[in-house]
């Protein structure tokens, strides 16, 4: 999978990066990202910030994979929050869905199944 980052003349159009974001997508804000937390009625806090940078690097990661494999982003994310209460807690502070929720705070694609209804995703 090709980068925006690959092409040379959108890096040189482009914005400097966010150093507390240093995966984050090109394009991405943190004014972008509390703008979709307002209107979807969600006051970030830091935890939010460590799920969204947590979120981008595992991304930033795999970006070799086609497809990004929803258990092992659930897993990743779990074991990471695990000291918090792993996703049974990230479902408090996000209750868009974990994965759903946060990727579109982080910029990125959610796997296709965590935005499935049919599938039980509350996104």
């Amino acid at each position: 999978m090709m980068h925006e980052s690959a092409d040379i003349n959108h890096l040189m159009q482009a914005p400097k990066l966010d150093p507390d974001f240093p995966d984050a997508p090109m394009g991405w804000t943190r004014e972008g990202a509390r703008k979709i937390a307002d209107e979807e009625n969600l006051e970030l806090t830091e935890v939010h910030w460590d799920v969204i940078r947590a979120l981008q690097r595992y991304y930033v990661q795999h970006d070799d994979t086609a497809i990004m494999n929803l258990r092992d982003l659930h897993d990743a994310l779990d074991e990471r929050f695990h000291s918090l209460g792993g996703m049974k807690y990230l479902y408090t502070v996000l209750p868009g869905g974990p994965i759903a929720q946060s990727c579109r705070l982080a910029g990125l694609k959610a796997p296709y199944i965590a935005t499935d209804l049919g599938f039980g995703s509350v996104a």
